[in-house]
This record gives structure tokens, sequence and C-alpha cells, in this order.
């Protein structure tokens, strides 16, 4: 290989590594910091004569102070219906209604949707307040289980799956809730309810 060849190599190689440092520097994922995404499904909600789903959220502590739970919720059309944030606190536990809090204000309107998917970002708080998630700081480490209604009306309850977040999927979950926002004129905003007002979207 000439020295011109080499150098030029050098140059690449040097680039590409520049590349993945500011990556991982943007998404703490890449940068190999576990914990901060899962991803669930729901199923059979909003049907008449099944139990309610619920989606249990746990912060146990690990960032010694409180995080919040970035939520999106998808139908079945791999389309964002919802997004919102609520506040965990150390040892707290944060409880939420399939069909009351993440389903109930699509988007687009009714009908209410009954199988979909749910991933909850772990993400720092905003000045001590968690905002609908437009712009998430991906923080460890949020811990998450689900229940499932099974199609002979049966509950079954799993912990989520965690997953790795790359920088590509949170790009696309921040700028599908900001269109979410910008557009949807309140609907498609999760956790709206009266009784969460003080913990979520604030």
């Amino acid at each position: 290989m000439s020295r011109t060849n080499l150098l030029v190599a050098c140059a690449l190689v040097a680039s590409l590594a520049l590349f993945v440092g500011i990556a991982a520097a943007q998404n703490p994922a890449i940068a190999g910091t576990p914990n901060v995404y899962n991803v669930d499904y729901f199923s059979n909600a909003n049907t008449t004569g099944d139990p309610d789903g619920t989606v249990r959220i746990v912060n146990p502590g690990f960032s010694g102070g409180n995080l919040c739970a970035d939520i999106y919720v998808f139908d079945t059309n791999e389309e964002m219906s919802e997004c919102c944030s609520c506040t965990t606190t150390p040892d707290g536990i944060l409880t939420l209604s399939v069909n009351g809090d993440l389903t109930s204000n699509p988007l687009t309107g009714p009908p209410l949707l009954t199988n979909g998917v749910i991933k909850v970002v772990s993400a720092a708080t905003s000045g001590g307040l968690c905002p609908v998630p437009t712009t998430p700081s991906p923080s460890p480490t949020l811990r998450q289980w689900t229940t499932h209604i099974q199609n002979n009306g049966t509950l079954t309850e799993n912990p989520s799956q965690e997953v790795s977040l790359s920088l590509s999927e949170g790009k696309a979950l921040a700028g599908q809730c900001a269109a979410i926002v910008k557009d949807g004129s309140g609907h498609g905003i999760c956790a709206n309810s009266a009784a969460l007002a003080a913990i979520c979207n604030n």
C-alpha cells in the first residue's frame, strides 16, 4: 500500500471513530447504557366483557432521584396513537390503565384501540418535570410489568422486554410525538386525566 493510500485509510478510520463517538454521546444506548427502553404489547383493550390491562412502572432508585416514564403507544398499523410522560419517584410505582390512561385519547379519535404496542423510555426529568416526550433524555433504570388480556378473557402479567434504544429509534419516537403535539390539538396525549395531572405531561 502506498503512503498516500495508507494516509487516506487512516483518515477514514479516524472519521468513522469520530462519528461513532458523536453518536454514542448523543444516545446512551449506543454508549452502552442499559435499562432505558422497554417494549410490550396490549391486547383486547376496550373490549366489552374483558378486564382492563395494567402497566406498572417501578423506579428502583438507581439514579437517586425522580425519573420520567416516556410512553409511546402504537396501533397495529405501526403508527403512533398517543404519547405522554409521567414522573416516577425512587422506590415508587406508577400504575396506568391501558383502557383509561393509554388508549382513551387517540390522535385520530374513535374507534379506540384494542391491540397494539407500548414503548417506554426511562428518561431524566427536565427541570424536575416530565413534559410530553418530544425530546427524551434516556437515563436508567425504570422497570416495567404489563398485564395482557388473552383471547379467552384470562389475564396474564409479565415483565416487559428490555431492548436496545438506537439513535434512529430514539429520533423516530421523539419526532412522531412532536407531530402529535403539533397537529393533535390535545388528541394523542395519554395519561391526561385530572388524577394524573400533577405527575404527567407537566
